[in-house]
């Protein structure tokens, strides 16, 4: 079994499956960051079979609302021809923003995994709670810190190598 870091309490609510499917996200965004999109990816699955995936696609769409968990609740709707995704599980890369998360909700999405926090726009747990939020209609099973250290450094080298391009160190303005 892969390591993660998660408290005690919640290690055991993360199964083989879910590690398999967090695998799969951090190879996509591996391959998406090659391309130069931001590095996140997201698997949309019920029991053990792939319903979605995305990556990212803000760059190449020039659409501010192509992130991954968008994109793979919208293709796992089509494809199971209903928008209600209780039954289904998302591992992302990376801490879903507000807007993810609101989707994520609005989807009746069962359970949410995810890597990486994010500090800056994270809505799950590091600055918002909206998956778990009591005062909306649907909550969220959130379990935050899969493969987080994979994920985490993913972005870190992404953006690293971001600033050596644009001039030894510069602020890159998509950190």
């Amino acid at each position: 079994m892969a390591e993660f870091s998660l408290t005690p309490a919640r290690s055991n609510e993360v199964s083989e499956t879910d590690l398999a499917m967090m695998e799969r996200a951090i190879d996509l965004a591996r391959r998406a960051g090659e391309t130069g999109e931001v590095p996140v990816a997201a698997v949309l699955y019920r029991g053990e079979a792939i319903v979605a995936e995305a990556v990212n696609a803000r760059e190449s769409t020039a659409d501010p609302t192509a992130h991954a968990e968008l994109l793979a609740l919208s293709r796992a709707g089509r494809t199971l021809g209903r928008w209600r995704l209780i039954d289904c599980s998302l591992a992302v890369t990376l801490e879903p923003c507000p807007m993810c998360a609101g989707a994520m909700v609005n989807g009746r999405l069962g359970r949410l995994l995810y890597g990486a926090s994010d500090p800056k726009a994270g809505a799950c747990g590091t600055l918002f709670q909206i998956p778990t939020d009591e005062r909306l209609n649907h909550r969220v099973t959130v379990i935050g810190g899969v493969l987080a250290d994979r994920c985490a450094a993913l972005l870190s080298d992404f953006f690293a190598e971001r600033r050596l391009i644009n001039g030894q160190g510069s602020p890159d303005p998509e950190d």
